[in-house]
């Protein structure tokens, strides 16, 4: 198996690769100095033996050197390292120091599982390194087509980790440029699946959610080594020819909305009120009601309590309840006269109203 070619312009993190540069590189300039050397070395074969015997310690130290420098590489805290050796994969190495054959025997590639990845839909933050994380043409990737025939520009952003550096490296070529092609694909299946209200409007959270697991769903089919964290939705606008025109809709239904809801509010703030002096008020007839049968009951009962008695001794009861009814009425009455009914003259009179002292 050979490794794609994630540095340079299309390292995906950022980080170059820890291996030393091109060897061929190296030795081919190496072996034309020793060329140069020994074809002014004097002339002859035995000029080119003297030229050749000087440089060997030259060539010797070089190429000591040269193995040293390229045995060892370092790894990042937030990466790993995949070994090669001759192009087949050897391991997995851990953040560190770390040693291997040299002279392009072993090759190895940094690959940062730790970080948090992204890709970016319809724009492109300044400065980014990775050449698939930003937009390459924004216009065509967020022009989308909704389930009711209509359109819509569409931004959004996709967060992912790689989960593993074999599968991301070697079980497909340029697993970064896949999943930006997996990602426009799910997303216009997504949008297209939905009215242009909702994918403006309230279906916001649902199309996260579903483009999320249908992304995870097809980078587990193609093995791409990679788990998505997240999908987030930005701009969504209608195309720009009829956006001021969606814009007055959007604001004739937020009108609507805003009216309905305050009627709600009134109709809330009435109704219960309403109810509660109603059930407030038949209450109190029925509690009127109990009170009135109650003392209708009662004096029923006391009038023929009364009555039983005065069947029994009429002259007697008469005269209780006489007594009874003026001590109820007199203490009620401030200036009280007593006349007698057998003097013939109106001067034999008492006035009881009177207290001692002039006081009523």
């Amino acid at each position: 198996m050979s490794a794609q070619n994630n540095n340079g312009a299309k390292d995906p993190w950022g980080s170059g690769q820890q291996s030393p540069p091109d060897l061929d590189a190296i030795i081919n300039k190496g072996i034309k100095n020793l060329k140069d050397k020994f074809s002014g070395g004097g002339g002859g074969k035995g000029g080119g033996a003297a030229g050749f015997g000087r440089a060997l310690p030259m060539i010797l130290l070089f190429a000591v050197g040269l193995s040293l420098w390229s045995a060892y590489y370092t790894v990042p805290s937030d990466s790993v390292a995949v070994v090669q050796r001759f192009g087949m994969y050897l391991k997995e190495v851990p953040p560190g120091l770390h040693f291997k054959l040299p002279l392009g025997i072993d090759k190895s590639t940094v690959v940062p599982v730790k970080r948090q990845l992204k890709q970016e839909f319809g724009f492109s933050t300044p400065g980014a390194r990775d050449v698939y994380q930003g937009s390459r043409d924004g216009n065509l990737e967020t022009q989308m087509v909704t389930g009711d025939l209509n359109a819509a520009l569409v931004e959004w952003v996709v967060q992912y980790r790689i989960s593993d550096p074999v599968k991301f490296l070697f079980a497909v070529r340029e697993p970064a440029e896949t999943l930006r092609y997996v990602s426009e694909s799910v997303m216009r299946e997504v949008v297209g699946d939905r009215t242009v209200d909702e994918v403006i409007t309230i279906g916001r959270q649902e199309i996260e959610i579903e483009a999320l697991l249908k992304m995870q769903e097809l980078s587990s089919k193609y093995e791409m080594g990679i788990n998505i964290d997240q999908v987030q939705l930005k701009n969504i606008n209608p195309p720009r020819p009829v956006q001021e025109s969606f814009n007055e809709v959007n604001q004739a239904q937020q009108e609507k909305e805003k009216l309905i809801n305050e009627a709600r509010r009134e109709y809330n703030k009435v109704i219960p009120l309403a109810e509660g002096e109603k059930d407030q008020r038949i209450r109190e007839a029925d509690g009127y009601r109990l009170k009135r049968i109650n003392e209708a009951e009662g004096d029923v009962a006391r009038f023929n309590a009364l009555f039983t008695e005065y069947r029994k001794a009429p002259e007697v009861t008469r005269r209780r309840i006489y007594i009874e009814t003026m001590q109820e009425i007199m203490p009620n009455i401030q200036n009280k006269i007593l006349v007698d009914d057998d003097m013939s003259g109106l001067l034999p009179l008492l006035n009881i109203g009177e207290q001692k002292g002039g006081k009523k």
